[in-house]
């Protein structure tokens, strides 16, 4: 009998620990917590709305040695509802160097994504879509074609973001760092990316 009693015992012991994990997961999963589908891209406009955005732009940041990296591209990846890493992570595009190279390179894992705010309509057409657009930050890692590995961090500042992102890209390229962001200046095709969150 006492046998029988330390069993149930040990059951209500499981089964509230099983109610307080399931809860747990339920409030973590709650609106606005979910993982989020992004995609990215290196955008084509002028800046200056109606324009319209499309793909195909491209981006450059300098090396403290005065090499400039410019790059093409986009992507997808999801993102946890935790802000980490994923390996559910696609895209790339193409690189070239100021000193000489080039190549492509492609996207092979989410490190972070940071998302700020969805962005104010001001009127851009927007030739992309595929979700709300959106500013923030996204952390990647990159394999270059030459055999190099790289984190690609892209920056997007458009209407209504919060001051403190930068708008643009910057890499790693091996040892190299590209840190110096190259900002878009009004009316010139550059410089310029953009997120679409669904």
């Amino acid at each position: 009998m006492q046998r029988n009693r330390r069993f149930w015992g040990l059951g209500i012991v499981l089964a509230f620990g099983a109610a307080v994990m399931l809860l747990t997961t339920f409030a973590s999963a709650a609106p606005g917590k979910k993982a989020k589908h992004v995609r990215w891209d290196i955008i084509s406009t002028t800046g200056i709305p109606p324009a319209p955005i499309n793909p195909g732009g491209h981006a450059s940041a300098t090396a403290p040695d005065g090499d400039t990296i410019t790059l093409t591209g986009s992507g997808r990846f999801v993102a946890p509802a935790s802000g980490g890493g994923s390996s559910a992570a696609t895209g790339g595009g193409t690189w070239t160097t100021t000193s000489g190279g080039s190549g492509t390179y492609r996207v092979t894992r989410l490190v972070s994504w940071q998302f700020a705010n969805f962005q104010t309509n001001v009127g851009f057409i927007d030739n992309i879509g595929g979700g709300r657009t959106a500013n923030g930050t996204s952390v990647l890692k990159i394999a270059f074609s030459d055999g190099s590995t790289g984190v690609l961090t892209v920056g997007c500042h458009g209407p209504g973001a919060p001051p403190g992102i930068f708008e643009g890209i910057a890499t790693t390229k091996g040892y190299k760092t590209y840190y110096a962001v190259q900002p878009p200046a009004p009316g010139v095709d550059a410089n310029r990316t953009l997120f679409h969150v669904r």
